[in-house]
C-alpha cells in the first residue's frame, strides 16, 4: 500500500469542477490534502482527465482555484485527483486551510477542556 507523504484531512467542502473538452459538474470535497482530493460526484471522469477545479471552503470566500488537477483514479460516485498547478495566492490559501486544519482536533480538545 503506497505511504503518503501529506497529512488528509476529512472535509465537506462544496467543489465544482470544468476541462476544456466541455466536462463539468459539481461535487463535494471528502478528503483534502496539500497535493490533492477525493471529490463525491454523480459525473463520471476518467483517470487522465485534467481540469479546473474550484473549492468553495466558506461562504464568506472566493473559491480556491486550481487551475490543473488531475484525475488518478474512478470509483463509483467519487474520484482522486491530484493538484499539479496553483497560482501563488491559491496555494498560500490552501496551505492555510490545511494548516487549520492540522490545528482543529488540539483546538477541539483545548476547547473542551476550558469548558468543563
Amino acid at each position: 500500500m503506497e505511504q503518503r507523504k501529506e497529512n488528509r484531512f476529512p472535509v465537506g467542502f462544496r467543489s465544482s469542477f470544468s476541462s476544456a473538452n466541455s466536462l463539468s459538474g459539481d461535487g463535494t470535497l471528502s478528503d483534502l490534502s496539500i497535493r490533492g482530493c477525493q471529490v463525491r460526484s454523480l459525473v463520471e471522469v476518467n483517470p487522465g482527465t485534467v481540469f479546473q477545479l474550484r473549492v468553495q471552503v466558506s461562504d464568506h470566500e472566493s473559491p480556491i482555484v486550481v487551475s490543473h488537477a488531475i484525475v488518478r483514479w474512478y470509483r463509483a460516485g467519487s474520484f482522486g485527483c491530484e493538484f499539479v498547478n496553483l497560482g501563488a495566492e491559491e496555494w498560500a490559501r490552501l496551505r492555510a486551510v490545511t494548516t487549520e486544519l492540522e490545528k482543529e482536533p488540539y483546538q477541539k480538545t483545548q476547547d473542551d477542556s476550558e469548558t468543563s
